[in-house]
């Protein structure tokens, strides 16, 4: 295969990551939002591929970090890049099918790392960068956004007195309208980049540009739409878990939980870290399940999710592994093959998911069974009381 043509299935698996991560995370920016009914869910998706495709042009610090701060870009090759992509889009499709609310920055980071390894060896990874500029801070950035959230919703509480509650909560849903577009537009900021970071890496790989060139401007306009169309498409499974199941979100708290996330994500960004968008809007929302006083949290949603954040980075590394051994070195029949294979078990995935769709119609209808689960689990408890 020439290098021409193998680098143009590079950039369209690279894309085609860059659009699992539009769908998979815009429930960051829009669930909360939509969860309250400060937005309708089709206008909510809208705004935020419209802010993630901005905000796609804003900085390019993330981009280097990945193209030059993760692998050594001199030691990997076209292929390997290859595997990398594909073991983040197998595990953003596998866990958007579950509505879980995985990082996609992590599966992408994780790998790179693995397919890198398998052909380059331990010396081309970068232990001590990775360590310290996405270990570390996915430990920490959930857990900051969390805090921050809390203590912000405890605030708006404060702020919304109970007799003047429907006022107040029309007021925090206006609130939304800013704060879920400052989320959309420091996801376009962060998680952009990271494809560009990648592309870059591919044509560093392949000789294109120097060794730490910034992403050329065609590579920036390409991410940023493809980021955008796929947040147009809406993840509705893992905005019904981020809206609905964690915890029953009111405006107060959607407002808070967005402007911690907003705020996190932002100084994260200037900073040049690729942290996961998810971790800290899903840190948010819990956050904001803990600061208002009587809501009910679920701790088994959450802990299901934290063990998805925990696999992905050596999942996407593992099957990235699996199919750099396969394909490093190799030619067109060993791509080829490696393509169609994946797309077909992609599609299966998908439509196994289409046996209980999830659409803008009914995104908000699990809200009313979780409140009649709740009014249930309160009668009994009452009824135990009396007895």
């Amino acid at each position: 295969m020439h290098d021409a043509t193998l680098l143009f299935i590079v950039v369209i698996a690279a894309l085609a990551f860059d659009f699992t991560n539009g769908f998979h995370d815009t429930a960051n920016a829009m669930a909360t939002s939509i969860a309250t009914g400060a937005l309708k869910p089709k206008p909510a998706v809208a705004l935020s591929a419209a802010l993630n495709l901005v905000g796609a042009f804003l900085s390019i610090k993330v981009a280097a970090t990945i193209a030059s701060g993760i692998v050594s870009s001199t030691a990997i090759t076209l292929p390997i890049v290859f595997a990398g992509l594909l073991g983040a889009i197998t595990w953003n499709i596998v866990t958007w099918s579950f509505g879980l609310p995985s990082s996609s920055s992590h599966a992408l980071i994780g790998g790179v790392i693995g397919a890198t390894l398998v052909s380059a060896g331990t010396s081309a990874v970068h232990g001590h960068s990775i360590v310290a500029k996405v270990v570390v801070p996915a430990v920490l950035s959930p857990v900051i956004a969390g805090l921050v959230a809390m203590l912000a919703t405890r605030l708006a509480y404060r702020i919304a007195r109970p007799d003047e509650q429907p006022r107040t909560h029309r007021y925090f849903r206006y609130g939304q309208l800013a704060s879920a577009s400052l989320v959309s537009l420091a996801h376009g900021t962060n998680d952009a980049q990271k494809t560009m970071g990648v592309i870059t890496l591919a044509l560093i790989a392949d000789h294109r540009i120097g060794a730490h060139a910034d992403p050329p401007a065609w590579v920036i306009v390409a991410c940023a739409v493809a980021i955008a169309a796929g947040t147009y498409l809406g993840g509705w499974r893992v905005i019904r878990t981020m809206g609905h199941r964690l915890t029953h979100i009111e405006p107060p708290q959607g407002f808070a939980a967005q402007t911690a996330a907003a705020a996190v994500l932002l100084t994260a960004t200037q900073g040049g870290l690729p942290l996961s968008t998810t971790h800290i809007t899903s840190g948010s929302v819990l956050g904001s399940g803990v600061g208002k006083k009587g809501a009910k949290v679920s701790w088994s949603v959450a802990g299901s999710m934290i063990v998805a954040w925990v696999l992905t980075l050596p999942a996407a590394g593992l099957v990235a592994a699996g199919i750099g051994l396969i394909v490093d070195g190799g030619g067109s029949l060993q791509v080829s093959i490696v393509t169609v294979v994946a797309v077909l078990a992609l599609l299966g995935v998908w439509a196994w998911s289409r046996r209980h769709p999830i659409t803008p119609d009914n995104v908000n209808e699990f809200d009313h069974a979780d409140r009649a689960l709740i009014d249930i689990e309160r009668s009994l408890l009452e009824s135990k009381a009396g007895a």
